[in-house]
């Protein structure tokens, strides 16, 4: 009779466990479907707009989009990160001195999070920079995909994020919106909240990295499957790596490339965006990537060359990942620990 006590007692958290993961599916599929490419447009249009005059780190467009963003996260009823000033970071000029680097002005990043629901100690951070280049020659380098459209990703996701607490779904730890300034002249923005102590970095679980996901690059000009390239997934966790491939398996099926996360690879993409701020301290992270173009730092990266549909499709993958990162029962695990 005792045995099978224990075995009617397993069956029953099993049984409870899969209904657990089929709420769960069916609730990232849920806010998959509510990511919306006509929000993509509408902020993409305006963060990459004229009036953003390039948004050079520490001028006045950089001020503009930061106060843009500040304004969304407080339409949406977001909260400001605790130890912000009202959603603004400061990250000071002699913070971000960097060699043969311009002199850049006080700066800020903008830091929005929705508190955990049972592990709101345990942080996901989704970031993206909204910095760019500013104004050359009388031209100005709105740098609609670097990175206005690893903002506007990260702007939308927390929308649906948001959305899902309304209905009683808000997630299990805690999602940091991070826009990074400075990322353009050295990753500062990023490096400077990491070392910051405005979190604990033990706290700090994983991070999604949002940089430049709206056009198609050479390589994949002749492909009929989306794509995006995925870096560092498998740097630090093994089993962050497997969860990022599960969820494309499960739900959006793009073609994930790996060119880029080879550790020789010349262009050494793992190092050249604000998830290594965090890979450094051990945290894992995923850098999300579509390549570049012959627009890349140029003024002719403009809203209208960027492919909604294809980012779009990026940004629900994205957002399904950083769906089970949030809800899951274990934060994920170092491959080494």
């Amino acid at each position: 009779m005792k045995n099978q006590n224990i075995l009617l007692t397993a069956l029953a958290f099993i049984s409870i466990q899969n209904v657990e993961a089929q709420k769960n599916t069916d609730l990232a599929h849920e806010g998959l479907e509510m990511i919306s490419k006509i929000e993509l447009v509408k902020h993409l249009s305006i963060i990459a707009s004229d009036e953003m005059e390039g948004r050079k780190t520490g001028e006045a467009g950089q001020k503009k989009a930061a106060e843009y963003i500040r304004s969304f996260y407080k339409k949406m009823g977001i909260d400001a990160l605790p130890g912000t000033d009202d959603y603004y970071q400061k990250v000071p000029s002699e913070a971000m001195k960097k060699m043969f680097s311009p002199k850049l002005n006080d700066s800020e990043n903008v830091v929005a999070y929705i508190k955990g629901s049972e592990k709101p100690d345990e942080y996901l951070i989704i970031s993206a920079h909204y910095d760019h280049v500013g104004v050359a020659n009388g031209e100005i380098y709105n740098g609609a995909d670097d990175n206005g459209t690893g903002t506007t990703a990260v702007l939308e996701m927390a929308r649906v994020f948001q959305e899902m607490a309304k209905k009683g779904h808000g997630p299990k730890r805690s999602v940091i919106f991070l826009h990074c300034t400075g990322e353009e002249y050295g990753l500062h923005g990023s490096r400077y909240f990491v070392n910051s102590k405005i979190l604990p970095k033990e706290q700090m679980v994983t991070n999604l990295n949002v940089d430049m996901i709206g056009r198609t690059d050479i390589i994949h000009q002749n492909d009929k499957k989306n794509y995006i390239y995925l870096v560092g997934s498998d740097r630090l966790s093994l089993e962050l790596h497997n969860i990022s491939e599960q969820m494309n398996k499960k739900y959006t099926k793009l073609n994930l490339d790996y060119t880029y996360n080879a550790e020789k690879h010349p262009e050494m993409i793992y190092y050249r965006s604000d998830h290594y701020n965090f890979a450094k301290f051990n945290i894992p992270v995923i850098f999300y990537y579509s390549g570049e173009h012959v627009d890349y730092h140029q003024p002719t990266d403009t809203v209208d060359k960027i492919e909604f549909d294809k980012m779009l499709q990026r940004t629900q993958l994205i957002f399904v990942t950083a769906w089970e990162l949030a809800n899951r029962n274990e934060k994920v695990k170092l491959t080494n620990s």
